[in-house]
Formats: structure tokens, C-alpha cells, sequence
């Protein structure tokens, strides 16, 4: 079922080719889509998957989302930035509240059941969210979050969310190139073979070339969730709608 559904093939002849330890899937960023998901692991996939991070915000149904990725450990999930927002709410609605509620986090609140709150909010009011939001999703699932890897690496594989510093090792990132990308990520290629996955930036098709793998296609705003089959000497794509 997986080969099938796996049908275009993507190669880049000017990068080392990809050479994971063993063939796995990358999921692109997930948003709050929910149908979109199930689709996916309906369709139960026969490698390792990987999800990039962003499951969060935008979409309206987050919490289903989080919920379904946190029953299934079989399913390698990374962290995002917008994981990053949310738990920088729980952390401090009022300080570092505005932005994440801003970018996406009103539709995860209300996905939680979360209203009545705004970026404009009054501090009891954000404290007030913060602590609904906190017992709706309860202790296992905030720890959950809080320990997602930001990397994942199968031979000259490395999948993260945003991209990564090509003037660095892998091991030499810090969490903030890894959730927000680097300015001369899609500009230097990197010298040590290292292919980078990555989501967190939407292009209008997943992209393949020069180390760098791009599979983001804006599931919450398109309603196309790309996922990506990776083998040694090949990558190939696929749109779940």
C-alpha cells in the first residue's frame, strides 16, 4: 500500500545521494489538520515516520491532532516552533503569550475549549486561558510536548523543523536555527553530505535538491499534507488530501 501510494520520484544529482540506514517517511507540518492525519496513518504506513513538528495552531483541531500523536509511539514526532509558543504560554501567558495567540494559538485554544481571550487580553484574563488550557490538556500530554527531540538522524539524514546553520555540524545547532530556520539555509549548501528535511516553510510543492528537503505544502490554508518517502538513492512524494 505504501508503494502505491508513493508515486513520484525526486532526485538531485548535485548532493551525495540520500543514504538513510534504512528507508523511513516524513510527515509535513500538520497544523490542527486532523482529517488529514488520519488519512495518513489510515493508510498504515509500512517504515519509520517522522513528523516534523507544527501539529498546533492555524487549523481547528489541534487538540485532536496532539491527542492522536501522543497515543501513538510507534510515530517519531519533532518538535516545532509553535510548540514552542504554546508551552511559552503555559510558561508566561502575559509575557509570552501575545505572539503565539497571534500566529494560530486562538484556534488551539478553542480547540481545547479555551475562549473568551484575545492577544490584547488583560493579564487575568491570559492567566485565566492559560490555567483552562492546562487542565484540558492535562499533565501527560504538556510533558509530552515538553520532551519532543528537535533532530531526528538516520545516516546522512537529518530531519528538524525549520532548516538548519550549513556552517555547523548537526550536532552544533542550537534550538532556535532548528524552530525558526537560518538565513543562510536555503543559500549554502552544506559540505559534509548532510541532507536536512525540514518543514516550517510552505512552498506550493515539496522540493528535493542540493541537501535539502522541503515538505511543507500548507496543509491548514491548501489542505494538502505532503509526506515524503525517503530510501537510499531516492526520495519520492506524495500530497495526502
Amino acid at each position: 500500500m505504501i508503494k502505491r501510494l508513493f508515486r513520484r520520484f525526486v532526485a538531485s544529482s548535485d548532493f551525495p545521494a540520500t543514504a538513510p540506514e534504512s528507508p523511513f517517511i516524513a510527515v509535513g507540518d500538520i497544523h490542527g489538520c486532523v482529517d488529514l492525519l488520519e488519512r495518513f496513518i489510515g493508510l498504515e504506513p509500512a517504515y519509520p515516520v517522522i513528523c516534523v513538528g507544527d501539529y498546533v495552531d492555524r487549523g481547528d483541531h489541534s487538540a485532536e491532532v496532539l491527542n492522536i500523536l501522543h497515543a501513538r509511539p510507534d510515530i517519531i514526532c519533532l518538535s516545532g516552533n509553535h510548540e514552542e509558543m504554546m508551552l511559552d504560554f503555559l510558561k508566561d501567558p502575559t509575557r509570552l503569550g501575545a505572539r503565539w495567540l497571534r500566529y494560530g494559538g486562538l484556534q488551539t485554544l478553542a480547540s481545547f475549549g479555551v475562549a473568551g481571550v484575545t492577544e490584547t487580553s488583560s493579564t487575568d484574563a491570559l492567566v485565566q486561558a492559560r490555567d483552562q488550557l492546562q487542565e484540558a490538556m492535562g499533565p501527560d500530554l504538556i510533558t509530552w510536548m515538553k520532551r519532543l527531540p528537535k533532530c531526528w538522524q538516520s545516516g546522512n539524514m537529518a530531519v528538524v523543523h525549520a532548516g538548519a546553520d550549513p556552517a555547523q555540524s548537526i550536532e552544533n545547532q542550537t534550538d532556535k536555527v532548528l524552530h525558526w530556520g537560518h538565513p543562510d539555509f536555503a543559500k549554502a549548501t552544506r559540505t559534509d553530505g548532510v541532507w536536512i528535511v525540514h518543514g516550517h516553510t510552505i512552498v506550493g510543492e515539496p522540493i528535493a535538491t542540493r541537501g535539502r528537503i522541503a515538505i511543507d505544502t500548507g496543509a491548514y490554508a491548501t489542505g494538502r499534507l505532503t509526506v515524503a518517502l525517503i530510501e537510499p538513492g531516492k526520495t519520492t512524494f506524495e500530497t495526502i488530501t
